[in-house]
Order: structure tokens, then C-alpha cells, then sequence
């Protein structure tokens, strides 16, 4: 029996990164932006090779993306190939995702099991992420936003501070997707009131979504998603309607899902995957 948790009637939940905000359409260099002789760097590297060592493709299929103006630097289009960056300081899209060029960044999901806390150190002994970091523990992580000790699932760990304020701050409102279990059965229009709002102590909170996923004797699982990183919201709202939750699992934070990531494991993300969430907070 794998570790993890028990998949949930036949819901599976892969990768799917999700649309990602329009970004404005970039002038060609030298027309009304930077000129391609601003954009080179001498001491730089290549364009296509940068763009080949995060992953986009392979370097000569990367030279046909500049070639064809699919990759802008700085927020100008690059059509010439000779063009040389500093991978650590520009800001370089692919079809207008974002693509991560600084190696001293990391990002990684961790699928975080009940009953450990999210700090990276706890005073208490109590187990923490910093627990199951292993190869990990030499780089300095923090990890965005907290889930409580009881709720499993994704828990972004990074050094990008930049984004991990964007991410929990509220004006960016960063939807998070949760599978909650509750004792059933639960009365009809409870979806509808947790999407008109819940007075909380705290004020009004509502789900952006709710979605009935399976119901069996006794029990009901449900799908919520919500951008409100208010402390234990969901446990609360749940309570504030008559059905205390059983059981809480993250599986979505912005267009990183967790899908089938073993409970307990660390996974880095992928250039691209690290792409979606800068564009998703402007970045």
C-alpha cells in the first residue's frame, strides 16, 4: 500500500498549470523598447543556451523561438540570436510565461502529512518540515504561508522571499484548493451558503468554489477552493455550518496541484512549473 493519502473516489489530480494572467504584448527590440544592443550583455551568456539550461527545449529548438519571436527579454521581444544575458538578473518569458534563469533560486512542493508542523523547527520536538528535507537541509528554505498540524497536503518551501510575500499577501488573492471530509449527509444548500459567506468571528469569509466530489454512508467529501489565508479557514467555516472536518488535504496552490506526490516526499519544481507562479503574482 503506497504512503500517502487514499485517493478519493476516482478524483485524480495531475499537473494541469491552469490558464495564467494575460500579460501586456511587448514591443520588438530597438521598436519603441530596448534596443537588442541594450538587451546584450558581452559578459553574459547566450540566449539559447540560458533557455536550454532551464529546460525550455533543446538549444537549437530554442534558437527557433527567437528566431520566430516567441521570447521576450526585459519586455522586449529578441528575434537575433547573438544576443548575450546574465542569467541572474534578466527577466526573459517564453510565450509569455516567465522562465526562471537564476540557479540560486529553488523552489519544491512538499506533501506534507497530518500531524507535523509547518516551521522549520519546532521548540516543542515536534516533528517540522525541516524533518524531511534530507539532501535539502543545507539551503536556507522557509516555507509560504502554513497549513496546521493536522491538514495534509502542498506546502510551497523556497529562498525566492520576493515570492513568498507575493504569494500570502491577500491583494494577489492566490486561490488555494482543498478536499475536505466531513460526516455526512450534508443538507442542500450548504454550497451555496459557504459561497455567499459565513459570519466568523474574524468577519465574513466565503469559498470561491464548492463542488460535491463523492458521498458514501456517513460521510461526504467536498472540493473548496479559496484565496483567503486566514488562520484554520476552512476548519471554521465548516464548523460555522454543522459539519466539523474529519479530514484536510491541500492539493492545489495557484496552478501547482499536487497530484500523485507521495505523502511525506519533497519535490523541486520545474522551470516552467516556477514560471506560472511568478507570472500568476506579476512577476
Amino acid at each position: 500500500q503506497p504512503a500517502g493519502p487514499r485517493p478519493f473516489g476516482k478524483e485524480r489530480f495531475g499537473q494541469n498549470l491552469g490558464p495564467v494572467r494575460n500579460r501586456p504584448r511587448p514591443q520588438r527590440a530597438g521598436q519603441g523598447g530596448a534596443s537588442t544592443a541594450e538587451l546584450h550583455d558581452p559578459n553574459g551568456v547566450r540566449l539559447q543556451k540560458v533557455l536550454a539550461s532551464a529546460g525550455v527545449a533543446s538549444r537549437r529548438v530554442c534558437e527557433e523561438m527567437i528566431a520566430a519571436g516567441r521570447v521576450e527579454v526585459d519586455g522586449a521581444v529578441v528575434t537575433e540570436l547573438g544576443v548575450r544575458v546574465d542569467p541572474a538578473t534578466a527577466v526573459i518569458h517564453v510565450d509569455g510565461i516567465r522562465i526562471q534563469t537564476d540557479e540560486t533560486l529553488v523552489y519544491y512542493v512538499f506533501n506534507k502529512p497530518k500531524g507535523v508542523v509547518s516551521t522549520m523547527e519546532d521548540p516543542e520536538g515536534r516533528p517540522c518540515v525541516s524533518d524531511f528535507l534530507k539532501k535539502n537541509k543545507d539551503q536556507r528554505l522557509f516555507h509560504v504561508g502554513r497549513l496546521d498540524q493536522a491538514t495534509e497536503g502542498l506546502l510551497l518551501l523556497t529562498n525566492d522571499g520576493e515570492l513568498a510575500n507575493r504569494l500570502t499577501h491577500p491583494s494577489y488573492e492566490v486561490p488555494k484548493t482543498y478536499l475536505v471530509q466531513v460526516r455526512g449527509p450534508m443538507a442542500h444548500g450548504v454550497g451555496a451558503q459557504m459561497r455567499d459567506g459565513i459570519e466568523l468571528e474574524d468577519g465574513v469569509s466565503k469559498v470561491d468554489s464548492f463542488r460535491l466530489v463523492d458521498s458514501t454512508p456517513g460521510h461526504v467529501l467536498v472540493e473548496v477552493v479559496l484565496h483567503s489565508g486566514k488562520n484554520r479557514i476552512v476548519r471554521r467555516m465548516f464548523d460555522a455550518v454543522g459539519h466539523p472536518v474529519e479530514r484536510l488535504v491541500r492539493t492545489q496552490v495557484g496552478p501547482i496541484r499536487l497530484g500523485d506526490q507521495r505523502q511525506g516526499t519533497i519535490r523541486a519544481l520545474g522551470r516552467t512549473e516556477a514560471g506560472h507562479l511568478l507570472a500568476l503574482v506579476g512577476m
